[in-house]
């Protein structure tokens, strides 16, 4: 069974083009998968059915794992055995024989335009890393861009003239993200300063954003820089790169953007993924609704004007 994973995982590489993350997770969880199937004395993918299934899931749930990583590992088997049928292994896909936890919806979290400003003003623009990590930040509300986009950026991927960057999204698609001045503004300053302050000259890179000893910004150091300046900033709260990419989703519809244009410059491949930020907008519509509409609560005596429950008339309930 063991062998079967390998050719999957080539496949996710050559022909998905899938990203070193999501191929270390696929080949890990699946591995504990057959793992478990060989404790179960199962020889065979063929041999796996709904009651193997349940043992699974159980055993899952007994270790502590919550419905989303659930959810996430049967959605791998799911792509691992489609693969296996596709290819003539299997005959059937046994995952389908269940059905992933239901997830509750959650509606991304983001920032308020006094929050994002109060956010940009933090860094000190006299060093280096200050004027990277405000070029960091500037980048990922200004343009959307996952922080596996951002980090890979290198030097030739920004025009700086047009104000774009080329990214290569999910699935390796290529496409433009766009800047606005002080964007450009920033990078312009952190490329002609700061990132030649940081730059390595015995190792040199095309890496756009560079760490201390200088080579390219990991993905877990720009959440740690992010964190960082929401609490000099006073935020409060947790501030990640998903986040400055729902802020950047939320402030464009709230600006009338229409929401094909978002799926684009976010690189959604289905609008559904984008529609969630509709959502978001209309749940602040509601609440800036209510407390700013002056007849949007009720006020003292319209006790008067309420007859209680009563019966529309033709209405059965």
């Amino acid at each position: 069974m063991y062998e079967y994973l390998d050719k999957f995982i080539t496949y996710l590489v050559a022909e998905k083009n899938a990203s070193p993350y999501t191929v270390k997770n696929y080949r890990r969880e699946i591995r504990e998968f057959l793992d478990f199937l060989k404790g179960q004395g199962v020889r065979s993918l063929e041999e796996v059915d709904r009651a193997v299934l349940r043992r699974y899931l159980g055993q899952l749930r007994e270790a502590g794992y919550v419905k989303a990583s659930i959810a996430r590992r049967i959605s791998e088997l799911r792509s691992f055995c489609r693969y296996l049928v596709r290819e003539g292994i299997l005959p059937t896909n046994p995952i389908l024989a269940i059905s992933s936890p239901k997830l509750p919806k959650r509606l991304p979290h983001f920032l308020d335009l006094s929050e994002v400003e109060a956010l940009l003003a933090a860094p000190d623009l006299s060093t280096p890393f200050g004027q990277r990590d405000r070029a960091i930040m500037e980048v990922l509300y200004g343009a959307g861009l996952r922080v596996s986009e951002l980090v890979s950026l290198n030097l030739d991927n920004v025009d700086l003239r047009h104000g774009e960057v080329r990214v290569l999204g999910k699935g390796g698609k290529e496409r433009v993200g766009l800047l606005g001045e002080p964007a450009k503004r920033a990078l312009r300053l952190y490329i002609r300063d700061g990132r030649r302050q940081l730059l390595n000259e015995r190792r040199p890179t095309k890496a756009l954003f560079l760490n201390r000893f200088g080579g390219r910004l990991s993905a877990r150091s720009v959440d740690a820089i992010l964190n960082k300046y929401a609490k000099l900033a006073g935020l409060g709260k947790r501030v990640t790169p998903h986040v400055l990419r729902h802020t950047f989703a939320t402030h464009l519809l709230d600006g009338g953007a229409d929401l094909r244009v978002v799926q684009e410059l976010l690189g959604h491949a289905n609008l559904a993924t984008t529609q969630i930020y509709t959502h978001v907008t209309q749940s602040r519509a509601r609440e800036v609704y209510l407390k700013a509409h002056p007849r949007a609560r009720g006020e003292e005596g319209d006790e008067e004007l309420d007859g209680g429950d009563f019966d529309v008339p033709g209405d059965t309930k």
